[in-house]
């Protein structure tokens, strides 16, 4: 991937320049981060459900996730989209993009990024994230939900310990690791998404932080299977 970086007034974008023309044009611009530009095209396909607004959009032959950044708890009482500025290359956004690039060279399962751009407004920014979406895939809380799921999703949990295992040996701690940010695909391969905030790092104690959050998202979705759930996602995790 050639991550590319250009402004344009006040807003700052990243991309990666092969998969820009996708648009029709040779370089990304602010406009394709807004859901107007999309929409004057008919161009928008789907709607993710979470927090914030995430729209899968048509990009020539290809389906992209256009995710704004938005965020949660009290704090978004104050403001739901604006973050404090930092620096161009501290934003939320271009971290996150970066990390996905890194991860996506090596191999591992994310999505794919197309680029990120920020508008700056003094000592405040907002964010916005393009990537490529996975095909057919359904977040792991959707399958969990049934009695027996563990019985039925045996493999597949096991599948996402050995993923999980996977990016904890690259060194990823992932603050928000839970069922909605495991992803299955069509050919029932798990993938993982949503890095804001998260981090290459040295080993310690967020890898035992990051099952137990999952964990207590199983919890959420299955109340009463999590530990049966879990089980099998360990198995998987330490057999790798």
């Amino acid at each position: 991937m050639r991550m590319i970086t250009s402004r344009k007034a006040n807003a700052h974008i990243l991309y990666d320049a092969q998969t820009a023309p996708q648009t029709g044009q040779p370089t990304l611009a602010p406009e394709h981060f807004t859901a107007e530009w999309w929409r004057s095209r008919e161009a928008i396909v789907g709607q993710a459900a979470g927090r914030g607004e995430s729209l899968f959009v048509h990009a020539g032959d290809q389906t992209w996730v256009l995710r704004h950044y938005r965020r949660g708890g009290l704090v978004a009482r104050l403001s739901a989209e604006h973050y404090v500025w930092t620096g161009v290359e501290r934003n939320r956004a271009f971290r996150e993009c970066r990390l996905l690039a890194t991860l996506h060279e090596r191999g591992l399962p994310v999505p794919e990024p197309i680029g990120a751009c920020v508008w700056r407004a003094g000592m405040v920014y907002q964010a916005a994230l393009i990537t490529r979406r996975i095909d057919g895939a359904r977040p792991l809380a959707s399958l969990v939900q049934d009695t027996d799921a563990a019985t039925r999703h045996e493999a597949l949990l096991n599948a996402c310990g050995r993923m999980i295992r996977r990016f904890h040996d690259e060194g990823l701690d992932h603050v928000d690791l839970n069922a909605r940010n495991l992803l299955i695909d069509d050919r029932d391969t798990p993938w993982l998404i949503d890095l804001d905030r998260c981090r290459l790092c040295a080993t310690g104690r967020w890898q035992a932080d990051n099952l137990a959050r999952l964990e207590r998202s199983l919890e959420k979705f299955a109340p009463g299977q999590a530990a049966t759930l879990m089980a099998s996602i360990n198995h998987g995790y330490q057999s790798s």
